[in-house]
């Protein structure tokens, strides 16, 4: 079967550069946006050129010129939005809406997925203010897709591995602790952690399987279904130190985004549905969903032991002082 032509919006994101290069790995024509709007950030534009180097076709075109959008989004049948939902990095959920309206008027497009790749925002109804302003947004999108009738399939893609997993799951930091960690209730309570160049290849996958149309795909690899306090006990048998450990309950926990900024709130909001109500684990999926690692199991998954390996350092439990070569050559011994 011909591969689909995708076209990735946010292609120099945190998900979407794994996804262009995804993308060129499984043999799809790909496109990437290329927005006028990047200036003078050149960091951007030599992204841009080293995936057009490997075979990506770099388009033109802006979330501030519709017209723009069109004709880039009728060069493709498939367009993937990576845009970023993060507080903490930018968060331009709703620009989508206007991609949605320049995929309605181009009318070729077979597939949208849109950006969500984290929590199923169906599922969060709920949620507590003010993190629910995430899902609020993305159901906003979802329901243009759908009343425009947009072919979609949505990718729950649960947490991501660099954000959750060094940490242990401490909020604010992105580094493993040296001596103490807080553990958020007793501990036990699991979520799901994947490897971002994972979800990349997971999502790929879907765009031409009609298992997946007009569906949502949770990306659960069984192996990576873990609680915090698994965690911990991963990273101190690859450190062989035990960490000190305390506990937070959960109103002492959310009592502490108190005049904390806007992006903090918003995390401990939505740490506390992952690790004291296991918002990830704590329902079935569906008839209206399917399970990424069941529809393929030929990807051979990251796990989590594995994913911490790079941060452990064999005298001590910092960061290893390692060269760029060295991390590139264990990120590509890990992908291959």
């Amino acid at each position: 079967m011909e591969k689909s032509k995708v076209l990735v919006v946010g292609g120099t994101g945190y998900i979407g550069r794994r996804m262009v290069k995804a993308s060129l790995a499984q043999g799809h024509p790909t496109f990437v946006l290329q927005s006028p709007e990047i200036g003078l950030d050149i960091e951007k534009l030599q992204m841009l050129l080293s995936f057009k180097a490997k075979g990506a076709t770099l388009v033109e075109g802006s979330f501030a010129d519709h017209k723009s959008l069109v004709e880039a989004v009728k060069k493709v049948n498939v367009v993937i939005c990576t845009i970023s939902g993060s507080h903490s990095r930018s968060h331009n959920i709703l620009f989508q809406l206007k991609l949605v309206e320049a995929i309605k008027e181009a009318g070729n497009i077979k597939r949208f997925l849109p950006s969500e790749f984290g929590m199923d925002p169906s599922r969060m109804a709920d949620a507590l203010e003010p993190g629910r302003v995430t899902f609020d947004e993305k159901m906003i999108v979802r329901k243009a897709i759908e009343e425009a009738n947009i072919p979609h399939t949505y990718v729950s893609s649960n947490c991501f591995a660099g954000y959750f997993v060094p940490s242990l799951g401490q909020l604010g930091v992105l580094t493993p602790p040296k001596e103490k960690v807080c553990l958020y209730g007793d501990g036990n309570v699991k979520a799901v952690f994947v490897d971002e160049y994972d979800i990349a290849t997971y999502t790929i996958k879907t765009i031409d399987d009609p298992r997946t149309l007009n569906k949502t795909v949770y990306i659960r690899p069984p192996e990576n279904i873990l609680s915090q306090r698994q965690l911990v006990e991963i990273w101190e048998k690859l450190t062989g130190k035990k960490l000190d450990k305390f506990s937070i309950s959960k109103e002492d926990f959310l009592a502490s985004m108190e005049g904390k900024d806007f992006a903090l709130q918003v995390g401990v909001a939505h740490f506390c549905h992952i690790y004291y109500e296991g918002c990830l684990t704590n329902f079935e999926i569906g008839e209206e969903g399917e399970e990424a690692a069941t529809l393929y199991p030929e990807v051979n998954y990251k796990r989590m032991d594995e994913y911490l390996k790079l941060y452990v350092c064999k005298k001590c439990t910092c960061l290893p002082s390692l060269s760029y070569d060295d991390v590139i050559k264990f990120k590509i011994s890990f992908q291959s």
